[in-house]
């Protein structure tokens, strides 16, 4: 079928989601491991993909864990810089879907507040023509609702929807409700995947 419409999850398909390399630059690698054993910060990030404040949820996780306070509390005060590197191939594939007239649309396990506070430094999210982020909707990645609500908002056709992530498991439930995927892991994988369904060409695609 031919695809209507390109999905872009963001993290670590556009901009690196690197949380462990940035504790490790502050306050060393040991250091990191141990608060990662210790503190359940995967978990306090889910909370706020769902829909929950960022400030709140930091703050609250570090009032709990008194050891860890300052070192939690970097999770909300310098929360943007574990978003590295901007993965500039992709960005450009992005750009040359939209120049070659096929929707492009973000698909994202992403808070309410931190997707705002991402659009300055990373002015790229600002591009898609729609947008669906976790902490709006109250669902998320791999939930099957969350694909059922894009399917409802973009009115197309499941298997017309291309959709690209870095996780497995968010492809495979994709692929369960018939989308096109692809699994992420190099922007020229990406490039090549986007030459194949006749949706740019090679140079367009940079490779």
């Amino acid at each position: 079928m031919q695809v209507e419409a390109v999905v872009f999850d963001i993290g670590n398909v556009l901009v690196g989601w690197q949380p462990e390399a940035f504790y490790d630059s502050v306050i060393g690698v040991d250091r990191r491991k141990r608060l990662f054993a210790e503190v359940d910060l995967a978990e306090m990030n889910k909370a706020v993909d769902a829909g929950a404040s960022l400030r709140t949820s930091v703050y609250a996780c570090a009032d709990r864990h008194p050891d860890w306070a300052k070192e939690i509390r970097l999770w909300h005060d310098r929360w943007i810089e574990m978003l590295f590197p901007r993965i500039e191939g992709s960005v450009a594939l992005l750009r040359a879907l939209r120049r070659a007239g096929v929707p492009v649309f973000a698909l994202t396990n992403f808070g309410r507040d931190t997707f705002e506070l991402a659009r300055g430094p990373l002015e790229f999210l600002n591009e898609f023509d729609r947008e669906y982020v976790s902490g709006r909707l109250g669902l998320m990645k791999p939930d099957p609702r969350i694909y059922a609500a894009v399917e409802a908002d973009c009115g197309i056709t499941p298997g017309a929807l291309l959709f690209a992530d870095d996780s497995a498991k968010n492809v495979a439930a994709a692929a369960e409700r018939g989308w096109q995927v692809h699994h992420f892991e190099t922007w020229e994988g990406w490039a090549k995947r986007l030459v194949a369904a006749g949706l740019l060409g090679k140079a367009e695609a940079g490779i």
